[in-house]
């Protein structure tokens, strides 16, 4: 069934919500499930979210943005156990990595990155057209010092490879990753501490890690991970 979506201008967009019928979120009868796994793969879902992003934002959408902000002041030390992380779960090579969910503008294809001549820092990849803006593409691995030759247990499903366009305090950055798992809500008091078996650099960006099926996934902090990039690119 395909929904309406009502922006300020008058303009109406059919989206098509296909995922809460016979996706992942409903009967799961979908017949592209067994190609895309899980409908936040499949360009499907990719274009209803793009037409849900492009429109214009309506009173009620800049009202609730105005809420949030508002509410969105520093927890006190009692509310610390009820609040909620909100975090995007990724992954690069064997590694589960999270960012703030915050920080994400949107999730697309890979795409050609164009080197940058006399640069020698591996951690830049070049730059990545992204909706006819040119933005830094970064590698997570090499700043991270992971070691991204080891993806055996997860080497069928590096066809869901996808980039990640990210920004922090109006600063954007590309992020190709191996696999995008999705939003993930945890209660803060999930968050552990940094484990020591994690390369310096890797714990030098991470606030914590969360427990998460059968591994744990780090979750990064924005501020840290953004210095770092900027200092990358002197």
């Amino acid at each position: 069934m395909a929904h309406a979506v009502h922006d300020h201008a008058g303009v109406t967009t059919l989206v098509d919500d296909c995922w809460n019928r016979i996706g992942t979120r409903g009967d799961q009868s979908c017949p592209q499930l067994p190609t895309y796994t899980r409908c936040l793969n499949c360009p499907v879902f990719e274009q209803g979210a793009a037409a849900l992003l492009d429109r214009a934002l309506s009173q009620d959408d800049l009202e609730a943005a105005a809420r949030a902000h508002r509410d969105a002041a520093p927890l006190r030390a009692h509310d610390q156990i009820d609040a909620e992380l909100a975090v995007l779960v990724f992954r690069i090579a064997d590694e589960w990595l999270a960012l703030p969910a915050t920080a994400l503008r949107q999730i697309d294809e890979p795409r050609a990155i164009h080197s940058l001549p006399h640069r020698r820092n591996r951690v830049v990849l070049g730059l990545v057209n992204i909706r006819g803006a040119l933005t830094v593409a970064v590698s997570l691995g090499e700043l991270l010092g992971l070691d991204l030759s080891r993806s055996g247990k997860h080497a069928s499903r590096n066809g869901y490879a996808r980039l990640l366009v990210a920004a922090y305090q109006d600063e954007p950055a590309v992020f190709p990753v191996d696999e995008v798992e999705g939003v993930l809500r945890f209660p803060a008091s999930a968050l552990l501490p940094v484990p020591s078996t994690l390369t310096a650099a890797a714990t030098a960006h991470a606030r914590g890690v969360l427990a998460w099926r059968e591994t744990t996934i780090g979750l990064l902090d924005a501020d840290r991970l953004f210095d770092s990039i900027a200092r990358s690119l002197r």
